[in-house]
């Protein structure tokens, strides 16, 4: 599937190219009570109910639900993320500032991942770049992606990127 088939019907969205963008769904206003825990769960409802359309922050941009297995606790956690693709090739990558996130190091653990996109449920392969890998992809990423050339400016630690491989239909 490439990446016109995964985007069509999705209508265009904002470009935001600064992390500091205030229009940016992580540099929302959250409401003090239920953090990113609570705001995950309502996401990951309306994706669910609405065949991957969601509103708010995210509202006509392209998302996927991925579920991972824990590292530790062998539990399945499930996180909405923003798909970037290279070509025909699917990866994720995070903004958290002083970590990698969890689902990079579930996935660095047991790569067999569950991925919702749209309407459908897919068994997938994650593959955490390291290495020359991951040096390449990461060179292609910051020449091609000003968001996330921003980021790593602003960080010292290489932001995670993690490649998923959709591997059958559920």
């Amino acid at each position: 599937m490439n990446e016109a088939e995964l985007t069509a019907g999705q209508p265009d969205q904002h470009d935001i190219t600064d992390y500091n963008d205030p229009d940016a769904p992580w540099n929302q206003a959250w409401d003090g009570e239920g953090g990113i825990a609570n705001w995950n769960a309502d996401v990951i409802t309306e994706f669910r109910e609405n065949s991957g359309a969601v509103g708010g922050a995210y509202a006509g941009g392209d998302l996927i639900l991925l579920t991972t297995t824990g590292a530790k606790s062998g539990k399945r956690h499930t996180t909405p993320l923003g798909p970037l693709y290279r070509d025909d090739t699917m990866y994720v990558s995070s903004f958290i500032e002083d970590k990698y996130p969890a689902w990079w190091y579930n996935i660095k653990a047991n790569p067999q991942v569950t991925v919702e996109l749209r309407d459908k449920t897919y068994q997938a392969t994650g593959a955490v770049l390291e290495g020359a890998d991951y040096r390449e992809f990461a060179a292609w990423v910051l020449a091609n992606n000003p968001l996330m050339a921003d980021f790593q400016s602003k960080v010292d630690r290489p932001v995670p990127l993690v490649v998923l491989t959709l591997d059958s239909e559920c």
